[in-house]
């Protein structure tokens, strides 16, 4: 009967490790388009503006990305930390939905912030799981921006809505030329 009992925690154990580690190995448009085997892969890098931050600033740039006769775009916003880099690779139809929700959280956050409670946080999220809104602490927003999904020291704050804005929009520019 010990021994029953110990095989089944063994096995609980076990299954609920594997199903812990499919649900992390989500990949993004990005790793699923390099990610072909067999065809040779080229990344060509277009720099844009950097984005202001309160405390510095992130580069953003378009990288191209050629898979054997196709072709991608991604907008990449890249923050770097203490001891590494974080970067978000956003698609060219996420950048045009996530300039649409940047719209609606501008509206929303003109009237959030008056608002009585201690702490609102509004935000969109795309597939790939980047992150773009802001929270409203003692009546003063802060937008921010989550490059990657998994990690610490991966939100970057920027200096306000406008430079934001500007940013996406230049990035989406680039894309639209280069295409």
């Amino acid at each position: 009967m010990k021994n029953i009992i110990t095989s089944l925690i063994i096995i609980l154990i076990i299954t609920s490790n594997s199903f812990s580690q499919e649900q992390k190995e989500q990949k993004s448009k990005m790793l699923d388009f390099t990610s072909k085997t067999g065809i040779i892969i080229k990344f060509e890098d277009y720099k844009l503006l950097n984005i202001k931050s309160t405390y510095g600033f992130a580069e953003s740039k378009i990288r191209k990305v050629i898979a054997g006769n196709e072709v991608e775009y991604f907008y990449q916003i890249s923050k770097s930390g203490k001891y590494d880099t974080k970067t978000a690779s956003i698609a060219y139809e996420d950048l045009i939905e996530i300039q649409k929700a940047l719209s609606n959280l501008k509206i929303q956050s003109e009237k959030d912030i008056s608002s009585t409670s201690d702490y609102l946080e509004n935000k969109f999220i795309t597939d790939d799981g980047f992150k773009i809104g802001y929270y409203v602490s003692k009546e003063k927003i802060v937008w921010y921006m989550k490059l990657e999904k998994y990690g610490s020291d991966n939100t970057f704050f920027a200096k306000d809505y406008e430079s934001i804005e500007v940013a996406f929009q230049a990035g989406k520019q680039k894309i639209e030329e280069l295409r």
